[in-house]
């Protein structure tokens, strides 16, 4: 919206156009998700503390989580509500790529929202059941696939892209393409839904890795860039660098509330939708490898439960002292500021590393 004003501002006055640029733009999508963030913050806590949406704590958890009991949870609202605002006042609203990014993460944040309503408002605690959640999740994956595939005007943005390496694409077709797509959004989308589990564990990941794939989108949406990279050229990803501003700025915004001692969680709301984002991005500038780089913690997480119950199902014995994985070494004795903040660590040098990816080709 605001694009379009300064475009129209720009033919009387000329230094308008700056705001053509993306960096500026991404810079102001950062400041504003971010103001948005703390402004309403406060409000959306007490709304949902009036609400009485309380978390509930696992008993067979770690005994220093009872205390969150009660504690705001569907906080995830005022991170969509910041993403989606900042994206259309900044983003250019003729991009196919914004829209499809933008529809994917506020469709799963639905997801997640009647799943928290459920539990929290209704006093249901088997929530959305399963096999829904599954459902609607691989509807919306699916539709972006084959929404994606029709876009799509060159081989090189449906193919397999292997990072390090310059020249190797595998085609992978439409149905591959697609089948990709859903594993991506899907699994990205679980993943940071089990990593959020602690004060600010799921949130700085996915504030840094979205920082991550600005670059990303910038150069992929860019002739010269991804030419000279060995990045396939994707004409109108790079816009896509608004919305990953904007999730980062709405993350960090977020994060001044959901930091130890937590006054709010995000649920599912926030979880499922920021992880689908992330893996549309991701798919859009054909870096799922990337993603799967910058995003180890979470692939981890996932993987510790996934291990976890199939070891309990073959042998009735359980690999981890608890899962997902940040829990155990909660019970191996290490605080949970120590856990989170080492897990920041990690993700910083994992996105550093598919940062490094540009050059190593």
């Amino acid at each position: 919206m605001l694009l379009f004003l300064t475009q129209w501002l720009g033919e009387s006055v000329r230094a308008f156009y700056v705001f053509n640029y993306l960096s500026l733009r991404a810079v102001l999508a950062t400041i504003t998700a971010l103001s948005i963030s703390w402004m309403l913050g406060p409000w959306v806590i007490n709304k949902l503390t009036e609400l009485k949406v309380g978390q509930a704590v696992r008993s067979d958890g770690p005994q220093t989580h009872l205390v969150k009991a009660g504690t705001p949870t569907m906080g995830g609202t005022l991170i969509l509500l910041s993403i989606g605002l900042t994206t259309l006042l900044w983003g250019d609203l003729r991009n196919k790529y914004i829209w499809i990014t933008l529809i994917v993460t506020l469709a799963t944040g639905v997801i997640g929202f009647v799943d928290d309503y459920k539990k929290v408002a209704l006093k249901d605690p088997k929530g959305l059941s399963a096999k829904s959640k599954m459902f609607w999740q691989s509807l919306i994956a699916i539709t972006a696939g084959v929404v994606l595939v029709n876009f799509a005007k060159d081989p090189a943005q449906t193919g397999f892209i292997i990072p390090f390496y310059k020249q190797i694409l595998y085609p992978f077709g439409a149905i591959g393409f697609c089948v990709l797509t859903y594993l991506v959004i899907v699994g990205t989308s679980n993943a940071v839904n089990l990593t959020d589990g602690l004060d600010g564990l799921a949130i700085m990941p996915t504030v840094l890795i979205s920082a991550g794939f600005c670059i990303f989108a910038y150069v992929a949406g860019n002739v010269v860039f991804s030419r000279y990279l060995g990045v396939p050229y994707v004409p109108g990803a790079g816009e896509l660098v608004v919305f990953c501003a904007a999730m980062a700025g709405a993350g960090l915004g977020f994060l001044w509330f959901n930091a130890y001692p937590a006054e709010v969680f995000m649920g599912d709301v926030g979880a499922l939708a920021l992880g689908a984002g992330l893996g549309t991005v991701a798919v859009i500038v054909r870096q799922e490898i990337v993603l799967f780089i910058m995003g180890g913690v979470f692939v981890v997480e996932a993987l510790s439960v996934m291990i976890q119950v199939a070891s309990f199902k073959l042998t009735g014995k359980r690999v981890f002292r608890m899962a997902p994985l940040h829990h155990h070494y909660e019970l191996k004795g290490w605080k949970e500021t120590q856990v989170v903040v080492r897990f920041w660590i990690i993700t910083m040098l994992l996105v550093l590393a598919g940062l490094a990816t540009l050059k190593l080709r």
